[in-house]
């Protein structure tokens, strides 16, 4: 077998063929460190009659064994759905490979990656970039790669390259960027960024860009190399287009689509909702026209040619006349709408609209015990801040099965939550278990950026001390030749016409979260710089209505949400709080109504529906670990008559002795008395005293001492 390598920050990655999938169309193992991947491409012969679409497939698997783990549940030994990082994973894979295939293929392409190895130092989400790429860049499939993607983290400000998990932490950036070569200059472009940051300027961005962009020619290189060695022959692919087939559909169209688009200037969310649905009915009437009038062509073409025929419109009116179909500036945000407390029950809640764009965000606010266990290939831990998005059918104006959250409900949920992570304050400042869920009730482009704006409101309302208020915005890109021209604030046309969607997150700080993809090879320094800069000029106009709705987090918590208080312990005592078995921490738990979470360092979390209940599980908890002192007075209770005396309980765990010679006359089991501490030897037996007196509960009765009448 024959071994490639490469270096690549540090950090050897080494390609061998093993021809372990022989009946793929294309395959590729990719090794670093202990971290192996393996990806298997495989394309259908032939293409499904009357499809308009292209069906490419990807997924990636994390397999516990590759870390060593038996993981599952007690019942279910073995892998199930997906985990949210796996679909992240499968996500950057998928957007950064979808662009470069032909347009117009439509055969199935499905592309399963593997982690067969983990070793906890090197991510395997590079590795499946590269090896998905090579597989399809050795196959016949038609595909317009390689491609290659290097992750860039900055810590104790040095950007360091392809990191290890250890190199991550603590890190003020971690940034995923993908790219291609560009067929003009020969230079890497950049066609996919992810990226997790705390709160950092602009530049630091566009500084990490500029280390990555050689990294990543070098690995496209690389994978030329071995391609040229070992690779098939690409099948060729040819986009077939019936001239008689577009010359029908253009006729037929005409200026229909301009007339919707552009002729009249869209005044209101409602117009713009009209105008969609009536491209809509245009896209069905031309298909319906081709099949009535030429039944023989094929009426997936039509639906082709009509998308062409709005993409060129779009370009052509914002790169000529800078012409957007609602009538906006280039760098014009659409109608902002922002509100607070607009539901009664909840701990915190935000209503945001953007056009026809609107999230409304809830916040519920919980104890240490509702944290959420991870428990994966990669990582095994709690987590206490969740974000979760839903894109239910009526926000887009359809009718369709409703399942659960899919890959882009898990992946736009991601963004928000980490555009939203570095404003969230730390568990010693505010020790409570946050979940926001963001419904999207209308859908008309940037949905995802919409939620960071609602959540932000709703945590705010909800009392939870943020850093700052973050926003988010999308801005867009139409592209001929060297002609360009950004679009701020993109809604659904430009989106999905357009050829980039850059997701911008952050505060007036500094950005927090990023994502991009585009529908061309990529984008240069130049078009990222003033994309970021573009973002920022419009975060800060949302950040202005965002602080003049709520100008800062709500100094009391709602009514509804739970109280939750701070002890610290010796952690030698833990075992006293929790009792033989757990059962004098659940007694605290019946008498009080309080949830109680204990930390090995001796930390305790009370959580409680009202303080008065959270006081009384505290003074229960103090009790037990207090250190008795000589001196100290309690009113005690009796549980034992012995023949020495009478056994008083002090607290839940420590009793003393009250000799008999000490005892008022008719002491009882269950009486409260007076004691005062007047000894403790060294092996902790403490012996009492008395005080005052002695009260009877009513109704009492129990064993008289011995040598009473």
């Amino acid at each position: 077998m024959k071994r490639f390598e490469i270096e690549i920050g540090k950090r050897k990655i080494e390609f061998e063929k093993k021809n372990w999938t022989i009946r793929a169309t294309g395959e590729a193992s990719i090794r670093s460190g202990e971290t192996e991947v393996l990806a298997a491409a495989v394309m259908s012969e032939n293409e499904i009659e009357g499809q308009d679409f292209f069906p490419l497939t990807v997924n990636y698997e994390e397999k516990f064994y590759a870390g060593g783990k038996i993981l599952g549940s007690r019942y279910m030994r073995r892998e199930g759905k997906p985990s949210d990082n796996a679909t992240l994973i499968c996500r950057l894979i998928d957007r950064t490979i979808r662009p470069a295939f032909p347009k117009g293929f439509k055969k199935e392409v499905q592309i399963v990656t593997t982690c067969l190895s983990w070793d906890e130092e090197n991510d395997p989400d590079i590795l499946g970039i590269l090896a998905t790429s090579l597989s399809l860049a050795l196959s016949k499939i038609p595909w317009d790669g390689p491609v290659a993607a290097v992750r860039v983290c900055l810590k104790n400000n040095e950007f360091i390259v392809n990191p290890t998990y250890e190199e991550r932490e603590n890190s003020l950036l971690d940034i995923v960027l993908s790219g291609k070569k560009d067929k003009t200059t020969g230079e890497a472009v950049i066609n996919m960024i992810e990226a997790e940051v705390e709160e950092i300027e602009e530049k630091l961005i566009l500084e990490a860009t500029k280390i990555a962009l050689p990294k990543i020619k070098e690995l496209i290189e690389f994978q030329e190399k071995i391609s040229h060695e070992m690779g098939e022959q690409k099948m060729i692919f040819e986009k077939q287009r019936d001239s008689e087939t577009e010359k029908v559909v253009k006729e037929f169209l005409s200026n229909k689509i301009e007339e919707i688009l552009f002729a009249k200037k869209q005044e209101t969310a409602e117009e713009g909702v009209e105008k969609s649905g009536q491209l809509d009915v245009l896209r069905k009437e031309t298909i319906k026209h081709l099949k009535e009038n030429h039944p023989e062509k094929n009426p997936a073409e039509a639906n082709d040619i009509f998308e062409e025929e709005v993409d060129n419109l779009l370009q052509q009116k914002a790169l000529t006349k800078e012409a957007r179909v609602d009538g906006r500036k280039l760098d014009e945000i659409r109608p902002l709408d922002c509100q607070v407390a607009v539901l009664p029950r909840a701990h915190g809640s935000g209503y945001f609209s953007r056009g026809v764009t609107r999230s409304l965000s809830i916040v519920t606010l919980g104890g240490p015990e509702d944290q959420q266990l991870i428990e994966g290939m990669e990582e095994t831990n709690k987590k206490r801040f969740l974000h979760h998005y839903n894109f239910p059918p009526y926000s887009t104006g359809e009718a369709k099965p409703m399942r659960g959250p899919g890959r882009r409900e898990i992946g736009h949920g991601m963004l928000a939550e980490k555009a939203l992570l570095a404003v969230i304050p730390d568990i010693d400042n505010f020790p409570y278990t946050i979940r926001i869920v963001s419904e999207i009730l209308s859908s008309n482009g940037s949905t995802s950026m919409s939620s960071v704006c609602s959540s932000t409101l709703a945590l705010m309302d909800a009392g939870v001390p943020i850093k700052r208020p973050v926003a988010g915005i999308a801005i867009g890109l139409v592209k001929k030749g060297k002609d360009y021209k950004l679009l701020t604030d993109i809604q659904g046309p430009e989106d999905f016409h357009g050829k980039m969607d850059f997701k911008v997150a952050g505060t007036r700080g500094g950005i927090t979260a990023i994502q991009m993809d585009v529908k061309i090879d990529g984008i240069d320094e130049k078009i990222m710089a003033e994309a970021l800069a573009r973002a920022k000029e419009a975060r800060l106009k949302i950040l202005d209505l965002i602080e003049k709705t709520i100008p800062e987090p709500r100094a009391e918590l709602s009514k509804y949400a739970p109280r939750i208080f701070k002890i610290e312990i010796d952690p030698e005592k833990i075992g006293m709080v929790i009792g033989t078995k757990g059962q004098t921490i659940k007694d605290i738990t019946e008498r009080t109504g309080a949830e109680i979470t204990i930390e090995e360092s001796g930390v305790v979390y009370i959580v409680a529906a009202d303080e008065e209940k959270a006081q009384k599980a505290i003074s229960l908890i103090k009790n037990i670990v207090k250190e008795i002192e000589i001196g100290e007075s309690f009113e005690g209770t009796v549980r034992k008559i012995l023949g020495v005396g009478a056994i008083i309980e002090l607290s839940a765990r420590q009793k003393g002795l009250l000799r008999g010679s000490l005892c008022p006359p008719k002491l009882q089991i269950g009486d409260k008395i007076q004691v005062r501490v007047i000894k403790i030897d060294d092996m902790g037996r403490i012996d009492l005293g008395t005080s005052q007196g002695f009260s009877k509960p009513q109704g009492s009765y129990g064993r008289k001492p011995r040598g009473t009448n």
